[in-house]
């Protein structure tokens, strides 16, 4: 057909603009939906390498505590802006799936083993977001730029995270209404509980066996204290002392996702809270127990 018609327009002498229609067509199957040149465009597009930034995003905003919801937006909008539009994420305290849907639907799991606190490094990510957001960033540099975040170190030192243990024990003893004699000495059990937490975390990597002999030896440090003599009221020293050890970002992120309706990830570290504090009460308890 192409031929009879481009023939019959060289004996009307319209050959010239028939043959700019024709490029014009091929220009528009090329560059408009629907057609051969939307399987080409979908077909440049590195979907495993934004699968990857938009995984990798997410596991360093959930292993540093962000809540669910912050996480999943955020991996949403990085494919949405990387020509993704159709894409889902499932978050959960331990693993996240993230898929695209499209011409070329992919899905990959990745697995959260280690949770800390670090808001420094969630808004790092969130930086980059809005970078890939404002087209500045390149999947690859993308995925280079949060890698080194992952590999970098706490935004804060051992010493300083101590030192700030030490300081909140006796403020809150002093929220507490305790005394002023007994701040220096709520300073020092809640120091020494947190230095055990951190040790004994890095040592085992069980959480909860941390927690308990983090909590034994505060109350043991405060109990000591009261019995020799320099300390007066054993119960504000122990509070003051194990309030460094209480997971209130934990239980923020569980109350927060629970209102969004994120019911599993608000549950599962709902739980993780519980056993927290079951570990701090176990390890005072068991200090009573001792003396």
């Amino acid at each position: 057909m192409g031929n009879i018609f481009i023939s019959f327009s060289q004996e009307l002498g319209y050959y010239e603009v028939d043959l700019n229609w024709c490029d014009r067509y091929l220009l528009f199957r090329e560059t408009h939906a629907g057609s051969d040149g939307e399987d080409k465009m979908d077909d440049r597009l590195p979907y495993n390498e934004i699968i990857d930034v938009c995984l990798l995003a997410g596991k360093i905003m959930l292993q540093n505590g962000a809540e669910t919801s912050r996480v999943e937006d955020t991996m949403v909008r990085i494919a949405a802006a990387f020509g993704c539009g159709e894409s889902h994420s499932f978050s959960t305290p331990t693993g996240i799936i993230f898929s695209l849907d499209g011409m070329h639907p992919a899905s990959k799991l990745i697995r959260v083993s280690q949770r800390s606190t670090d808001l420094h490094k969630v808004t790092l990510v969130n930086s980059i977001s809005r970078s890939i957001s404002s087209k500045e960033m390149t999947p690859e540099e993308a995925y280079l730029r949060l890698k080194q975040i992952e590999k970098a170190g706490m935004g804060y030192p051992m010493w300083v995270q101590i030192f700030a243990a030490f300081i909140a024990s006796g403020c809150f003893l002093i929220m507490f209404q305790g005394q002023w004699s007994d701040f220096i000495w709520s300073c020092i059990a809640g120091a020494m509980g947190f230095s055990c937490l951190l040790y004994l975390h890095w040592l085992l990597e069980v959480r909860f066996f941390a927690e308990f002999i983090a909590s034994l030896v505060v109350g043991l440090v405060a109990m000591f204290f009261v019995q020799i003599g320099v300390g007066s009221n054993l119960d504000t020293i122990i509070i003051g002392a194990v309030m460094p050890l209480v997971p209130g970002l934990l239980i923020t992120n569980a109350a927060r996702d629970l209102i969004a309706g994120h019911l599993v990830s608000g549950l599962s570290k709902g739980a993780d809270a519980g056993l927290t504090a079951l570990a701090i009460g176990a390890g005072i308890s068991a200090a009573f127990v001792f003396l």
